[in-house]
């Protein structure tokens, strides 16, 4: 018995040894493959009236469809030349900007782009759009997409932030920089709050009888352990930090948004749409469609994305790697059969 297990383990280690070279090859090959990205520009307002104008095509007859695109062109020619004399500079642009926020804030690395793209070519008479949703993560993810925020607000450039399903935690941390914040009736908003969620598995090798050892230099280098005993010092540090880091949170509310008041809403709780308008939160119940068709028909409106593509042997990688994750998994299970751990 002893022997086909030792047989079975080589076995596996052979197949999964030779996966992991495949994987570490293309792995390797990919990162020497540069990303190709690319910045977008979309203009909305074209789109728009391209749209109502094919939807008011089926309400008019042979001869209106004629009139309405002789009508079309005229204005075209008109607007053509006073471009050419400089006469009729648009008085505002509009830029319209997305971010989809997980855990790990990793849309933050578009979103520097799309406002560095913005910031060469906005003045204060125009405005930026954010169509935010996130429901917040991780602290250094969400200050830093805030502090790219905050560079549209030190170039004295307008800034509204619509939030149209949920901007908590983190995501109303980004809200906050918006010189107007926007909200669907049933958005989330709010949570102004902070979340450790450490496991620990301590008491199981304790059982087990095994040892786990953690060294460090620094009485404070690691308070929270998963493996090892938590102390009560190690553990007043860990919440001391954590109240520390919700202080920094509230200053940062009050610095961007000195008309509310932090201390009813900084408990970490959220609110409905309506609910955030009563309580200052938000500034207006709007969604961000209706916002954007608020504008005049003639303002310039252009969404913004900054997009990373990744090459063909990067997508390979991560086939891989899932396909070795998934095979891992099968070995681990089958061992787990032969009861050789």
């Amino acid at each position: 018995m002893m022997y086909e297990v030792l047989e079975f383990f080589l076995k596996a280690l052979v197949i999964v040894g030779s996966v992991a070279a495949v994987f570490v090859v293309i792995a390797l090959f990919a990162t020497k493959a540069s990303h190709k990205s690319e910045l977008e520009v979309e203009p909305l307002h074209e789109k728009t009236k391209d749209t109502a104008q094919f939807l008011k095509s089926f309400s008019l007859s042979k001869e209106e469809r004629k009139e309405e695109k002789k009508k079309r062109k005229a204005e075209q020619k008109q607007k053509e030349k006073a471009q050419k004399s400089h006469s009729s500079e648009p008085e505002k642009r509009v830029f319209v900007l997305s971010f989809e926020g997980d855990v790990n804030a990793h849309q933050v690395e578009s979103l520097r782009e799309e406002i560095t793209a913005i910031l060469q070519t906005a003045t204060p008479k125009d405005e930026v759009v954010l169509k935010l949703e996130s429901p917040g993560g991780v602290v250094h993810g969400y200050g830093l997409a805030a502090s790219q925020l905050a560079r549209i607000r030190d170039r004295g450039i307008p800034l509204t932030i619509c939030v149209d399903k949920v901007a908590a935690s983190g995501g109303y941390m980004m809200a906050v920089l918006g010189n107007r914040i926007l909200a669907a009736p049933f958005a989330i908003v709010g949570s102004i709050g902070v979340l450790a969620q450490v496991p620990n598995f301590h008491r199981i090798l304790k059982k087990l009888d095994v040892d786990y050892k953690e060294y460090t230099a620094g009485d404070y280098k690691r308070t929270i352990s998963l493996l090892g005993e938590i102390s009560p010092e190690g553990e007043k540090h860990f919440l001391g930090r954590l109240t520390d880091t919700h202080n920094l949170f509230k200053a940062h509310v009050s610095e961007y948004r000195p008309q509310l008041n932090v201390a009813q809403v900084a408990n970490g709780d959220h609110w409905y749409g309506k609910e955030a308008l009563s309580l200052g939160l938000v500034d207006e119940i709007k969604t961000s469609d209706d916002y954007l068709m608020s504008f005049p028909t003639d303002t310039p409106i252009f969404k913004v994305s900054y997009k990373i593509k990744e090459s063909w042997n990067e997508k390979l990688s991560h086939i891989l790697g899932k396909s070795l994750e998934k095979g891992l998994f099968q070995v681990w299970n089958k061992l787990e059969r032969q009861k050789f751990f």
